[in-house]
């Protein structure tokens, strides 16, 4: 999809928070906890992040071995918002996963080998270029579609190693779906945000948080200053909390971002830090509310 010119007075000055309601020099944060399910120190991270740390919400994979349990966590504990990860590629050999569609349907979603493509650039890229749109239609209905058979009800779809899924006409799907379901979308790439605004969805008002772009060392005090210097409008980090024991150093390269996440979030210090700048910490409910009210038939 080309993206299209408009001029500026088209699109509204105002803030996404001041969509959802709040004054102009609002602060608000959500801080989403990314890639729940994928294994159980991730789930039990995740979990005391949102029920003891600042984090607000989490984001589900619904293909990972660890699903399974954590959409029994959630059951349990209805009071968490969470949206869908949405997953077209896996980067755990040690702890595979493919999709939930069988093979043979979405031929076009695997490698050589049959199976999902790694997030590399070069994975992204062989994917992104030949991913057929009814396939990974395909794909997405089976997932969320599984966590509404589980008897759960998510706010919002994501995407997992994908930013805004990849490709226009992936997020044309997302936002389609989304509208289909009664859910929001994470928006954060600049177009994609210019043409939600334009149909008056909220979406971040500033720059994305994505943690693994961070290092980790000091990476607490580069937390406590980036809340210091939080501007006012919509704001988003995507965490990645993990307890990064023995297990999850067996399998997942990553673990040191995700302990340090984990760390930080469920600090007294980043409670304190909320309180001292008076940022409001939000989830998506808030957001979906709107989405569905804008986006909803008729």
């Amino acid at each position: 999809m080309d993206e299209v010119s408009v001029p500026a007075a088209v699109v509204s000055s105002e803030q996404s928070s001041e969509l959802l309601g709040y004054p102009p020099d609002a602060r608000l944060l959500i801080v989403n906890c990314d890639d729940f399910g994928m294994y159980p120190a991730i789930n039990a991270a995740v979990i005391e992040s949102v029920e003891e740390g600042i984090a607000s919400s989490c984001s589900l994979m619904v293909p990972c071995p660890g699903a399974p349990q954590a959409v029994k966590m959630l059951g349990r504990r209805p009071g968490i918002p969470f949206g869908i990860h949405l997953t077209l590629v896996c980067e755990m050999p040690d702890i595979p996963w493919g999709p939930l569609i069988a093979k043979e349907r979405v031929p076009s979603l695997l490698d050589s080998a049959g199976e999902l493509f790694s997030p590399t650039p070069a994975g992204r890229a062989a994917l992104l270029g030949r991913a057929r749109l009814d396939e990974i239609e395909l794909e997405f209905r089976a997932q969320v579609d599984a966590v509404a058979d589980a008897g759960l009800t998510p706010t919002h779809l994501d995407f997992h190693c994908l930013a805004d899924g990849g490709r226009h006409d992936i997020l044309d799907l997302t936002v389609a779906l989304a509208a289909e379901y009664g859910l929001a979308v994470r928006v954060w790439l600049e177009p994609g945000r210019h043409a939600m605004r334009r149909r008056g969805l909220p979406v971040i008002d500033n720059d994305f948080l994505d943690s693994f772009s961070l290092g980790v060392e000091d990476k607490t005090a580069r937390y406590v200053q980036m809340l210091r210097d939080l501007p006012a409008g919509l704001n988003e980090w995507a965490v990645h909390p993990s307890l990064g024991d023995k297990e999850s150093q067996a399998v997942d390269r990553g673990w040191p971002v995700r302990r340090t996440d984990y760390e930080f979030l469920t600090s007294p210090q980043a409670r304190e830090v909320l309180q001292q700048e008076d940022i409001v910490v939000i989830d998506y409910r808030t957001i979906q509310r709107v989405w569905s009210r804008n986006t909803s038939p008729g």
